[in-house]
């Protein structure tokens, strides 16, 4: 469980910052080397969530939605200095719970 949470938040901090530099670099004339390593970076995330051992691409991709979304509201709060409101933290929470009973819910 440990390490399927570790690729989750390191799958994560590759798109939102691969992203956001791609975005500097478009959005507020950045230099293109700021595209380009970002362009890099997105490429990693692409390649992150396949080292999950979870067998379905679908389950593995809309869990990571869910840490997508918690980890984004967290990058807007320590990165754009935009504070979360209540409904901000109230639907990460709910991503969050939607990620486990997707993940460890017993199956047969």
């Amino acid at each position: 469980m440990l390490l399927a949470i570790i690729l989750f938040i390191l799958a994560g901090l590759a798109e939102i910052g691969g992203g956001y530099l791609v975005w500097l670099w478009l959005k507020e004339s950045k230099p293109v080397g700021y595209g380009i390593a970002g362009s890099l970076i997105l490429v990693l995330y692409g390649i992150l969530p396949t080292l999950q051992s979870f067998p379905s691409f679908g389950r593995v991709y809309a869990a990571y939605g869910g840490v997508f979304v918690v980890m984004a509201v967290l990058w807007g709060w320590l990165v754009d200095r935009k504070t979360p409101d209540l409904y901000d933290w109230l639907g990460a929470a709910i991503c969050i719970v939607g990620v486990s009973v997707m993940l460890w819910a017993p199956r047969s």
